[in-house]
């Protein structure tokens, strides 16, 4: 009920992948292509308060709540309830008919390790490639962080929906959904991410 996470921006996501390999961190889920909708209130009462209402579709189809994080030095802790639905569709037309309308449509591919009782999830999204660490302590997180070689002062504190508004400011892009097919032949800087590589 309780996700505790880090998050960072990569250059080479196969460096990272490989650093895992030699530190013998089992592979959980082999790369899979996910698809995410997050909902919110007409009056965006959710992205106001600093929640998110997701669907996604990876395996399985899962709908997920998560409360308003907290940033305790660079770790972003907050409630999370998820879990597993039979149908996708069906799960959101019971959204809209509760009232949610779709906010963002993003996609990306993800790969998940697991190293000394702690996730890594490697992500490539149509803006860049990320890292998520996922474990059950601060101290955990930072000591996967160390192991990865990454440089923890670049953790970013906020979320793929925030960092796609940037890079639509940035582009003055009228891009509605982070796809792939969106961004197809277009280049995403550091800068217009807002953040730093951490590798």
């Amino acid at each position: 009920m309780q996700e505790i996470e880090a998050k960072f921006y990569v250059k080479d996501l196969k460096q990272i992948e490989a650093r895992l390999h030699n530190l013998k961190a089992r592979l959980k889920q082999a790369r899979i292509h996910e698809t995410n909708i997050r909902f919110d209130t007409p009056n965006h009462d959710l992205h106001r308060e600093q929640r998110v209402l997701r669907l996604r579709q990876d395996d399985k189809v899962r709908m997920t709540y998560k409360d308003a994080s907290k940033n305790e030095q660079g770790v972003l802790n907050r409630m999370e309830i998820e879990f597993v639905v039979e149908d996708f569709e069906r799960a959101k037309r019971l959204l809209e008919a509760l009232g949610y309308e779709k906010s963002l449509f993003y996609e990306k591919y993800r790969t998940t390790y697991e190293l000394d009782n702690t996730y890594v999830m490697l992500d490539e999204l149509p803006m860049g490639s990320f890292i998520e660490i996922e474990g059950e302590s601060i101290d955990s997180i930072r000591e996967i962080g160390r192991k990865l070689g990454l440089k923890w002062d670049t953790a970013i504190s906020t979320s793929y929906s925030a960092l796609f508004e940037r890079v639509r400011k940035a582009k003055a892009a009228q891009i509605e959904d982070l796809s792939f097919e969106n961004f197809e032949g277009m280049e995403v800087t550091k800068d217009e991410l807002g953040v730093q590589p951490a590798d």
